[in-house]
């Protein structure tokens, strides 16, 4: 489980390395209830969390998209039943899916790509909220076990 708060996208990666270098609160994954207080100074475009089950099925990840929205609370499953969060003085982000990649993306080809939500969610950044290209010096991890995500168990 990871949360992320995006401020640019990475157009030509998938998973969490399609958010760039975007800035990673610690969570607990091994409590079961937990708060996390995120910052209101120099807020990113948006937040992301993701929870994979144990054992992994894809059908069964957990995402969730947010924003700061002072003074509205939504509480919730994130997207799928089994994670269920509270968020106060934020909002979900909907309306983003496979639809959000456009139809000239030549990656939107690749099954890795179409159907990776967090790649979903940052052609969206990129449309709808204008996220610019990650920093040049990003370098992306070369393998996914570098320790970009972690298993919820």
């Amino acid at each position: 489980m990871w949360l992320a708060g995006v401020r640019h996208v990475a157009l030509d990666q998938h998973c969490l390395r399609s958010f760039g270098q975007p800035d990673r609160p610690r969570l607990d994954i091994s409590r079961r209830h937990q708060t996390i207080e995120l910052p209101d100074h120099n807020p990113p475009l948006a937040w992301y969390v993701c929870a994979l089950p144990n054992p992994w099925k894809w059908g069964d990840n957990a995402h969730l998209a947010f924003e700061a929205a002072p003074g509205e609370r939504w509480e919730g499953n994130a997207l799928v039943p089994g994670l269920y969060v509270r968020l106060d003085n934020a909002r979900p982000i909907t309306g983003w899916g496979e639809h959000s990649i456009p139809e000239s993306e030549p990656r939107r080809k690749a099954y890795r790509f179409r159907t990776c939500r967090n790649y979903q969610f940052a052609w969206w950044l990129r449309t709808e909220r204008n996220a610019p290209d990650a920093p040049p010096e990003y370098i992306p991890p070369k393998r996914p076990g570098q320790g970009e995500q972690m298993s919820l168990m």
